[in-house]
């Protein structure tokens, strides 16, 4: 304390001393007014305060140490052509950035030095540059080859700080790291990235996260930057494409030096000079309006102030809400019962009153233990209900509810009156003039612009689709009550009874009020949907000869109680009768003895035929489908090459091993024994960089069924590294290929890449596959990631410069469209063969089908534009078929087999029939040929109506057979006029049709194919195009429908 006292003596000591050598202060001789022609000389300036010694300014040392993190995984490398460029232009950045980091005094305060270091990475880290001068940096920096694998950012940052913090023991630096990415990420196995980028900031590292180009995940560059927003992460980008070229962006790197010379300043800069104001010198004149300064940096929030004075008290708050309701006070103590009261007086006979009505029969009672058998005796009078008892006091008050919830808070008091502003204080000197601030907030958004001219009237959309089926209506009015039936006749009187015995007690008491319901209970857990069934077959046997006359049915049951007449009015109260003891209960009867047996009953229908070798065969077949007709598409192996590099992507991989699925699906089955010389055989290699080639061998003994396959694809994982495409073509060759192939066995190779390779792989290697004549290569190019598109050269060299083997798609969720898939199919199984099984039925005397019943089949056919001429031929083509192939009718009065009808329909009033229901193959080709092609539009409700009453007839007029099946055909798309379709429906279940429908393509209403087949989908058979009408799986299985 000593020491400090005598310091600020000597301060004021020396400050003494400089005042003795100004001028004396006071009057001094000036010349008077026009004693002189010269102006009046200013006043001298005062001289500056000599500072004492110890407090001159001192330059203060602040070392930075700056890190950069660069990334160098597959999406830099190949982000833009040709692969590598983005990294070359990354390193030019860095360079440019440190080439502007001099050492330098910083408002003549603080001297800055710098050290830098820096690692680059993609799974890994390969640290290039440790903490060294400029020019060393910059040596190192030009060593950096990109690795081009998967991208780990977290652990680049977990890597970043432990270099900068273990790695330097000098005197407390500043430190600063540059982060260069893109923010995509394919895993994080070091903790993520928040986690890390937040344990650099805990070591007091000011993190940039700087975009390596425009595609970028943002959330993950924000994770990286240190806050404030504004500083850190502020759209810095290293490189930026400009009219095709790339462009270091230079604005970026003088934006991040500045703010950190800005920071360095904040931390190091500590004034240590002690002093005591000097006499304030003669007043300045007034300089000149300073320029408006630019925007300050953001304070650091300031401490917490001093609590305020209490306010004043507010008014008083709003009541609260009502408490809840007190609990229920316990049930009262049942009161002690009265004493019995005397015996009245007997009362004096009454009058004879007049007899009452015959009252309503009681319910039965419960059934008593037989007794012996009494004297019959005289039925009494009922006896009254007996009084209803006390009411019970009311229960004691339940205990008081809790307290409400505290009310809200009063509205606070008026803000205070503004204190009176301070003295202006003297002016200050002059600062040093302050460093540029950042650029400005940006500017609020332009007016709208004016409105454009209003354009021409487009042109008429397309038809949509028919709308879905509306909401069932509401329930009808219940009609009018009936009008009340007259009374009865009044019956005769009885003779009047004796008096009755005393009645019994009385009975039970009236049922209490039903008790709350108790709590629903938890819905159990779904149970999974079962398969649906296969529908069953009912073959109808012939009908039996006529049997004789039964015998006399058996009596009826007896008839039910009638309704219960009018309740009669009631008579006067008789005299109670006195008291007597209940008799005794009688013993149980002897059981009874056993009765006779019950007569034989009448011989029941006669059953259903049983099903013969034959029948048995075909239910086995059609129920299991282990004697279906199968596809083989002969000796093949296919190989399928998928990308599983990093800029491919974990969802697009995925579609990937769909694709693969799928087309197999279509192949039919696989060669149960890899071995075999015959038979279909898949392999699969997916690939990424050298040494992660996986594959799935085509003579893997575990892959012997469709279903091991599948699993085999499903288990392969995502690699996410560099693309090594020539290596990996040489690869599925080396392995899967040239050793385990078959002498006759053809080979197809399908390659799905996005065209791009590292381009340390030997491009050499693309057309390795093309050395085998036997190899048929088809390359896939589909965008990548980023959406760039596919390189056409790549895949031509892949697919051996045939052109017509090479396939683009802009998004890999094409390669699972239906139309890609039957694409593939065709092309690696061109002539498939149907193998059917050889049952043994098959070599008997064919039975043609609707023999055994009676069935009439009408077509109607959709004859409007939409079907075109080239499919109307395959129609008729279709029916002719189905004409040849059932059992038509012998003659008219033959009562089973089938007859044909066929109805073309075009619009409301355009109906064409062929032919009527015959059984004549000459009146049915001839109808089938003659047949002229509508070409309207198509109204299917008016053609139902019209063939109903043309071709099947109505009322005596029916055209139709006796206990016939009659079947409609419907051979259309559903796009229809269905303003009367609801009408033709109901007249169609009127008729009791079965309907059956056709329909081909993919552009059809399914609502009114729904429809037309009563709801029943099984009865819509649906085809690629209608040639494939005829195909033999369609046409047997329309055939075993619809008889």
């Amino acid at each position: 304390m000593a020491v400090i006292s005598g310091f600020i003596f000597l301060c004021m000591l020396h400050g003494a001393i400089a005042q003795d050598h100004l001028s004396p202060r006071g009057p001094r001789p000036v010349p008077g007014r026009g004693d002189s022609p010269e102006p009046t000389p200013p006043p001298a300036p005062p001289q500056p305060t000599p500072r004492p010694e110890g407090c001159e300014p001192r330059i203060i040392n602040c070392p930075i140490k700056l890190f950069f993190t660069i990334d160098t995984s597959e999406t830099i490398a190949l982000q833009e052509s040709p692969p590598g460029i983005l990294v070359e232009n990354i390193k030019e950045f860095t360079k440019m950035f440190a080439q502007k980091l001099a050492d330098e005094e910083y408002r003549g305060q603080i001297h800055i030095t710098w050290s830098i270091g820096g690692l680059h990475f993609s799974q890994k880290q390969v640290v290039f540059s440790q903490f060294a001068t400029r020019e060393s940096f910059i040596r190192s920096l030009s060593g950096i080859k990109y690795l081009g694998k998967g991208t780990y950012i977290d652990c680049a940052l977990k890597n970043m700080t432990h270099q900068m913090t273990h790695h330097y023991t000098g005197t407390k630096a500043v430190f600063f790291a540059v982060v260069i990415t893109d923010g995509h990420v394919t895993g994080s196995p070091c903790g993520g990235i928040k986690v890390t980028a937040e344990n650099a900031r805990e070591q007091g590292i000011h993190v940039f996260s700087v975009a390596a180009s425009r595609n970028i995940d943002e959330l993950a560059m924000r994770e990286i930057a240190s806050a404030p927003t504004e500083v850190y992460p502020d759209g810095y980008i290293a490189v930026d494409i400009v009219d095709g070229r790339p462009k270091i962006k230079t604005d970026s790197i003088d934006r991040i030096i500045k703010a950190m010379k800005y920071q360095a300043y904040l931390e190091c800069y500590e004034p240590k000079c002690l002093s005591t104001p000097g006499i304030p010198g003669p007043k300045g004149s007034g300089g000149p309006k300073g320029m408006k300064g630019n925007r300050g940096f953001i304070g650091s929030k300031g401490e917490k102030g001093k609590q305020g004075d209490p306010g004043i008290e507010g008014p008083i708050g709003r009541p609260g809400p009502k408490g809840e309701t007190g609990l229920k006070g316990d049930k009262g103590e049942i009161g002690a019962s009265g004493a019995k009261g005397a015996i009245g007086v007997p009362g004096r006979n009454g009058t004879d009153g007049q007899k009452g009505k015959i009252g309503r029969i009681g319910a039965p009672g419960c059934k008593g233990d037989p007794g012996d058998k009494g004297p019959d005796g005289f039925t009494g009078d009922v006896g009254e209900n007996g009084p209803l008892g006390e009411k019970g006091e009311k229960g004691d008050g339940g205990l008081p509810g809790k307290s409400g919830p505290t009310g809200p808070d009063g509205e606070g008091g008026p803000k205070g009156e503004r204190g009176n502003s301070g003295n202006p204080g003297p002016p200050g000197k002059k600062g040093p003039p302050g460093i540029d601030g950042l650029p400005g907030p940006r500017g609020e958004e332009g007016r709208r612009g004016d409105f454009g001219t209003k354009g021409g009237q487009g042109p008429d959309g397309k038809k949509g689709e028919k709308g879905e089926r509306g909401p069932q209506g509401s329930r009808g009015r219940s009609g009018e009550d009936g009008l009340k039936g007259a009374k009865g006749d009044q019956g005769l009187p009885g003779l009047r009874g004796q008096p009755g015995e005393p009645g019994g007690p009385g009975g039970n008491g009236s049922m209490g009020n039903p008790g709350d319901p108790g709590p629903r209970g938890n819905s159990g857990p779904i149970g999974p949907k079962g398969d649906n069934g296969r529908p069953g077959f009912s073959y109808p046997g012939p009908r039996g000869p006529t049997g004789d006359r039964g015998n006399p049915g058996r009596r009826g049951p007896r008839g039910g109680r009638g309704e219960c007449g009018a309740k009669g009015e009631s008579g006067d109260q008789g005299t109670p009768g006195e008291s007597a003891e209940p008799g005794q209960p009688g013993e149980p009867g002897e059981r009874g003895p056993r009765g006779s047996p019950g007569s034989d009953g009448d011989p029941g229908p006669m059953g259903d035929p049983g099903l013969n070798d034959c029948d048995v065969m075909t239910y086995i077949r059609e129920t299991c489908g282990c004697c279906d007709c199968e596809k083989r598409c002969g000796a093949l192996d296919i190989v399928f090459v998928i990308d599983s590099s990093e800029s491919v992507g974990l969802t697009n991989f995925t579609l990937e091993k769909n694709f693969v699925i799928n087309t197999i699906n279509r192949l039919g089955s696989m060669a149960s024994d890899p071995t075999s010389p015959t038979g279909t055989r898949v392999g699969v290699v997916q690939f990424s960089h050298n040494g992660t080639f996986e594959a799935i061998r085509l003579d893997d003994p575990t892959i012997n069924s469709l279903s091991a396959f599948k699993t085999a694809v499903k288990d392969l994982q995502w690699i996410a590294g560099g693309t090594f495409t020539p290596s990996a073509l040489k690869f599925a060759y080396d392995n899967l290929i040239r050793d385990s192939k078959r002498a006759r066995a053809k080979v197809s190779v399908v390659v799905i890449t996005d065209g791009r390779y590292d381009p340390r792989d030997n491009d050499d290697l693309l057309k390795y596959l093309c050395n085998d004549d036997n190899v048929v290569v088809n390359a896939i190019g589909v965008g990548d990631m980023f959406k760039n598109t596919h390189n056409d050269e790549t895949l031509g060299s892949i697919a051996c410069d045939k052109k017509d083997r090479v396939t683009g798609m802009k998004n890999y969720v094409d390669l699972v469209a239906e139309d890609f898939i039957d694409k593939m199919e065709t092309v690696l199984c061109p002539e498939p063969v149907i193998v059917c099984p050889d049952l043994p039925c098959k070599n008997e005397p064919y039975v043609a089908p609707c023999v055994q019943r009676p069935v009439d089949l009408v077509f109607l056919l959709d004859g409007s534009e939409r079907l075109g001429p080239e499919n109307f031929r395959h129609v008729r083509e279709f029916v002719q078929k189905v004409a040849d192939r059932l059992g038509l009718a012998r003659n008219k009065a033959d009562r089973m087999r089938a007859r044909l009808a066929l109805v073309e329909y075009g619009k409301e009033s355009e109906n064409h029939v062929a032919f009527q229901l015959t059984h004549d193959p000459d009146i049915i080709a001839a109808g089938i040929a003659g047949l002229p092609y509508l070409d309207s539009s198509s109204n299917v409700g008016a053609a139902i109506i019209h063939t109903i009453n043309n071709v099947l007839g109505t009322g005596s007029a029916r055209l139709t057979r006796r206990n016939t099946e009659i079947s409609f055909v419907f051979i259309t798309d559903g796009v229809t006029d269905s303003s009367n379709l609801e009408e033709s429906l109901s007249a169609m279940r009127g008729a009791q049709v079965v309907s059956t429908v056709i329909a081909t393509g993919k552009d059809v209403d399914q609502g009114v194919l729904m429809k037309l087949a009563m709801d029943d989908q099984d009865a819509i058979f649906k085809g690629k195009d209608l040639s494939e009408l005829s195909r033999s799986s369609l046409f047997d299985r329309f055939i075993r429908w619809v008889c």
